[in-house]
């Protein structure tokens, strides 16, 4: 029975290890036959071609523009203040905010009354001053007399002296009568010593009186330039703002009433990284006068200003970076203080540049350069300047032939299809449009109910809307404001 029981789990297992002997070989020819079936080769898998954009590499002078953010600014601006205080009895016609007035126009009156009668009384004092100089010098003249006749009778006394003295030498006169003619003589230089007194005192009160009319002229000078102050006139012809009196309002001294801007003589004030400002200097260390172009963005339409770079701030500021630089602007047509605005300045002309699209530099700065075989070679270049979509670079690539965009499926090696220019030129969007009656009309009606918009700008807005064909670059900005 035990060797029965054997048998049966011997032939268990010798069928077991069979079975899985004769699966390991299954498996093992299959994977074989796989191989050898994958070695036997069908075709050659084809080399993957990329069709790529590219330009032409050309050296050219290029003269960068620098492009930066600016507040607009007056050169120049007069507060208007009142020296003095009082009432306000005149105000002019266009003393207001944004009024126009023009050079030499009175702007401001302030009650004069008080000062008019500071004015009278001042010339009154000096009418007495001078009063008192005549009537000093006429006392002079007459000390001067009364001396010149005192002088004289002393003269008369020492004649009769001397006669008495001879009178009595010869023994004719007495001592009595010298004596006498002694104490006349004596008398006569006393009124002479007073005479003199009475001559410098004279001179003294015309001194006195000099000085008075000084002081009185000094005092008429201070009361008229009083009442000049209460007439505020323009200083040249200007716009005004911060207007902040009424007619008849109390003004206090040096309180501000508005001030003054000429619109036609402003600038533009830019901040600019040290870098770019050291672009800028000549080899003195001194600014070029870079030409400068401004743009203000008002509701679609661009208004431009041209000017010069003229000078720069002395210090940097507290808390700031860079240089900040003034340029004059020459025509400010349709800009105000405190605008902001795009600043484009044109930077010294570059020698032997090349402009690429900046998609075409990596981070590394290299570019794909089309090779033989069409395929491509990364070329290390140099970075100039970036002006927008577009790069300004130099190296060993003029003349040939540059990827414009580069994806990371390019690299160096890569065999590719390109595409030049001139077969890969697609139908570009019109510069101008024709417009239906209907849409024209919309747009004007757009146009006439912003409120945001200048009276000068709008105007030449619905001009161009009136034209046979209207700009495409406006129509577009109307119509996305409008749908924003």
């Amino acid at each position: 029975m035990r060797f029965l029981g054997r048998s049966l789990l011997a032939i268990f297992l010798f069928a077991l290890t069979a079975g899985l002997l004769a699966w390991a070989a299954q498996i093992t020819l299959s994977a074989v036959q796989e191989r050898a079936a994958r070695d036997a080769g069908g075709p050659p898998a084809a080399e993957r071609v990329l069709a790529v954009n590219v330009v032409r590499a050309a050296e050219e002078a290029a003269a960068p523009l620098l492009t930066t953010f600016g507040e607009i600014r007056a050169r120049r601006a007069l507060e208007i203040r009142a020296p003095v205080g009082g009432r306000i009895v005149e105000l002019a016609a266009g003393f207001e905010e944004g009024g126009r007035v023009a050079e030499g126009q009175v702007l401001v009156r302030i009650d004069p009354e008080q000062a008019e009668a500071d004015l009278a009384v001042a010339r009154a004092d000096l009418a007495g001053a001078e009063a008192e100089l005549r009537e000093a010098r006429r006392g002079l003249d007459l000390s001067q007399a009364e001396l010149a006749g005192a002088e004289a009778q002393r003269d008369l006394q020492a004649s009769s002296l001397a006669r008495q003295r001879d009178l009595a030498n010869r023994g004719v006169g007495s001592d009595a009568q010298v004596e006498t003619a002694e104490l006349a003589l004596s008398s006569a230089d006393q009124t002479i010593l007073t005479r003199r007194g009475a001559v410098d005192q004279a001179q003294a009160r015309i001194d006195s009186a000099e000085l008075a009319i000084e002081r009185a002229r000094i005092a008429v000078s201070l009361a008229e330039r009083d009442l000049d102050d209460r007439i505020l006139t323009a200083a040249f012809d200007g716009q005004l703002g911060d207007v902040s009196v009424l007619m008849g309002g109390l003004v206090s001294p040096n309180e501000m009433l508005g001030t003054l801007i000429d619109p036609d003589a402003l600038e533009v004030a830019f901040r600019l990284s040290a870098a770019q400002h050291a672009r800028l200097l000549d080899g003195s260390g001194d600014l070029t006068g870079a030409p400068v172009r401004v743009v203000l963005d008002v509701e679609g339409l661009e208004i431009e200003a041209g000017g010069t770079v003229t000078r720069e701030a002395a210090s940097v500021g507290t808390g700031q970076t860079g240089r900040l630089v003034f340029a004059t602007l020459d025509t400010a047509r349709g800009l105000r203080p405190g605008d902001f605005v795009r600043v484009e300045v044109e930077e010294p002309t570059l020698a032997d540049a090349i402009r690429l699209p900046a998609r075409a530099l990596s981070s590394r700065d290299t570019v794909l350069v089309l090779g033989s075989d069409d395929r491509l070679v990364e070329t290390p270049v140099t970075l100039l300047r970036r002006q927008g979509d577009d790069v300004l670079v130099t190296g060993d690539i003029a003349g040939q032939e540059v990827v414009a965009e580069r994806t990371p499926a390019l690299g160096s090696g890569i065999k590719v299809s390109p595409l030049r220019p001139q077969a890969a030129l697609d139908a570009t969007e019109p510069s101008v449009v024709t417009l239906a009656p209907e849409r024209r009309a919309r747009l004007r009606a757009i146009v006439e109910a912003s409120g945001r918009i200048p009276a000068a700008v709008k105007t030449r807005m619905l001009d161009q809307l009136e034209a046979e064909t209207v700009p495409a670059a406006l129509i577009d900005r109307i119509e996305a404001r409008t749908s924003g």
